[in-house]
């Protein structure tokens, strides 16, 4: 992943280098990574009768409770239904919790689906992959993310990168394996750009558009001792495969870095005070109006990772004890703060006509237990839980599936995270039989064959 949180500008000149390059290129085999963003567009892999489509995938990080949230069950017992009321929405029959006003008003732009699950660990690991690649990660192969997919079978819309994390890559969440959020066996160049700092900081400014390891290598008189490493491995890089994928791409990758475009994008600064606390004045809030930004400057898929970590931090991880959450904070915290970012987003893109050629999804990694536990909270389950989806071809003011009576297993249409990839990929105008260049040379699909989208879910 290319980092985004250098802590000086760096002004752009003639003077910088080929060779600048090849040291990123370096620091690339030194594990530090320095995606060239040049997409390979796949032959038929893209439908080109239709409409480009962008994506903003909202992840959840910590896995909301369907039963507090967009499942409720009102007339479950106490220990089942949970402390809070479900409210009506804009759409007649659609109900969602009270914690959700300003999503409420919103109803007819997006999608409920009331019946996804998996069957593997309830780790917050496994569900982050599944949820962002449609596979579990087996055999040391990473599946790469649908934003990295879309920028190899697509490429850079201009010279912005096609893919971008904010506002952080998610950290430890307790399984000690990969999050699903890198272009895997497709390699580094595919990685999203990574912004790696929190746009509601007052100080927040436009990052540079270089790595800052690289930044931190140049300053020969605090890491000498670095730059000598780098500088013996760049004599071996300059003759591999990979120097000169990078010397071919130069210019284009010099366009992307110092693109104003590109720059103008981060530049929250612009946006009026109002809009601001519009969104909300935290990470989640000024992440998604960094995403419309994003968008608007051709960037085709931006990842938000809501939270980074579910220990000692308040986030829809609600075990009820510390160092997780308590039910609470889905009324007094986190609730309100996606509320204003999620309703404030779709608002935006619909009134900028851009919801309409933007896929807005929205899940965690599983649901909660049906049962609330001793400490007052509900415990990892991924036997069922509900996701949304909005914008682009998505049909609005819908729900897909259902749960049982307790909202612990899909009674009708259940849905796999692979069925979940597949309407991703249908929505963004992916053929569905692509295959990509896999770990070994060996071609691998980009979801199970057989695996259909889920159709009703689309406007006909």
């Amino acid at each position: 992943m290319l980092r985004l949180d250098a802590d000086r500008t760096v002004e752009f000149c003639d003077g910088f280098r080929r060779r600048d390059f090849l040291h990123m290129g370096a620091l690339t085999a030194l594990g530090l990574g320095m995606p060239d963003m040049m997409g390979l567009q796949a032959k038929g892999a893209v439908d080109p009768s239709k409409k480009d489509m962008n994506c903003i995938f909202l992840m959840l990080v910590g896995g909301p409770s369907q039963l507090d949230t967009w499942d409720m069950k009102p007339n479950a017992p106490a220990e089942i239904r949970g402390p809070y009321k479900p409210i009506k929405t804009n759409v007649p029959g659609i109900e969602i919790s009270e914690i959700f006003p300003r999503m409420a008003k919103h109803a007819d732009k997006f999608a409920l689906i009331r019946s996804v699950y998996h069957t593997a660990a309830a780790v917050h690991d496994t569900g982050h992959q599944m949820m962002q690649t449609g596979r579990l990660f087996q055999g040391g192969v990473e599946h790469p993310h649908f934003g990295s997919v879309l920028g190899k079978l697509k490429g850079p819309n201009g010279d912005v990168p096609p893919h971008v994390l904010l506002p952080k890559p998610i950290g430890a969440t307790g399984g000690n394996m990969p999050h699903g959020q890198t272009a895997g066996y497709l390699g580094k160049t595919f990685d999203p750009f990574v912004l790696n700092a929190d746009p509601s900081d007052p100080n927040f400014r436009v990052p540079d558009m270089l790595p800052p390891d690289y930044l931190s290598a140049l300053r020969v008189d605090r890491r000498r001792d670095w730059r000598n490493m780098v500088d013996k491995t760049v004599s071996k890089f300059e003759t591999s495969q990979d120097a000169r994928l990078l010397d071919s791409t130069f210019h284009q990758a010099y366009t992307l870095m110092s693109s104003q475009k590109a720059r103008e994008a981060f530049e929250l600064h612009r946006e009026p005070e109002k809009v601001r606390e519009k969104y909300g004045l935290n990470r989640f809030g000024q992440s998604c109006l960094l995403a419309r930004r994003m968008v608007e400057a051709g960037v085709r898929f931006v990842t938000i990772n809501m939270f980074e970590t579910v220990f000692d931090e308040i986030t829809w991880d609600i075990h009820g004890s510390r160092p997780f959450s308590p039910i609470s904070c889905y009324r007094d915290l986190v609730g309100p703060m996606f509320d204003m970012g999620y309703a404030s987003l779709l608002e935006d893109l619909h009134d900028r006509g851009l919801l309409s050629t933007t896929m807005v999804v929205g899940s965690g990694e599983f649901g909660r237990t049906p049962k609330v536990n001793p400490a007052g909270g509900r415990d990892h389950w991924p036997n069922c839980w509900t996701m949304h989806m909005a914008g682009g071809p998505v049909k609005g003011g819908q729900v897909i599936g259902a749960s049982d009576e307790i909202g612990g297993q899909p009674k009708d249409r259940p849905v796999t995270p692979m069925e979940v990839a597949a309407t991703v990929y249908h929505g963004l105008g992916i053929d569905l039989a692509t295959e990509l260049p896999g770990a070994q040379g060996r071609p691998i699909p980009i979801v199970d064959r057989g695996t259909e989208p889920i159709k009703e879910l689309f406007r006909s």
